[in-house]
């Protein structure tokens, strides 16, 4: 027999967003390789790059190339399994907390940088690692605040006009 589960209605309104977990899943991939294509930029110039000589730059640009890819790459895996780990984890449980996070940060850890490690315990840190990180971030008050109940609207901007008595 399926349990269902009662949810308040104004838990409700945080699970209905605009954005599909697909596309949640699509934006954070995205993000990931261009944080991650820009990180790789940085860490190439803290490499040794050969020296670009004055008919002869291909070298350099190719390795710099290789390391931005790389970097873009590896950040983009982060970012998609994390997103998609999360949205699957708040769909199954019907909650928005910090544990779908944790979750999401310990798979995506230990899924890519364990693959890129070659080791079991390797994945291991790395998962643990992402997931104390993100557990930290959203239990700091982003995603745990009580909801009062209370509906603010956006301001006007526009002028009154004055009371001429």
């Amino acid at each position: 027999m399926i349990k269902e589960t009662a949810m308040d209605p104004s838990e409700l309104r945080y699970l209905e967003d605009d954005d599909s977990p697909t596309m949640k899943t699509v934006k954070g991939a995205t993000m990931g390789l261009a944080a991650g294509t820009i990180w790789g930029t940085v860490v190439a110039t803290w490499y040794d790059v050969p020296r670009v000589e004055k008919h002869v730059a291909l070298p350099g640009l190719i390795r710099t190339l290789k390391m931005m890819g790389n970097y873009g790459l590896t950040f983009a895996a982060i970012g998609g399994i994390y997103i998609g780990i999360e949205q699957l984890v708040q769909h199954q449980r019907m909650k928005r907390d910090f544990i779908n996070g944790a979750v999401g940060g310990f798979v995506a850890g230990a899924s890519v940088l364990g693959f890129k490690g070659r080791s079991m315990s390797t994945a291991i840190s790395a998962g643990t690692a992402l997931a104390i990180t993100s557990a930290v971030i959203d239990g700091g008050g982003q995603t745990m605040r009580v909801d009062t109940g209370k509906e603010y609207y956006p301001y006007t901007t526009k002028k009154r006009s004055s009371f001429e008595g």
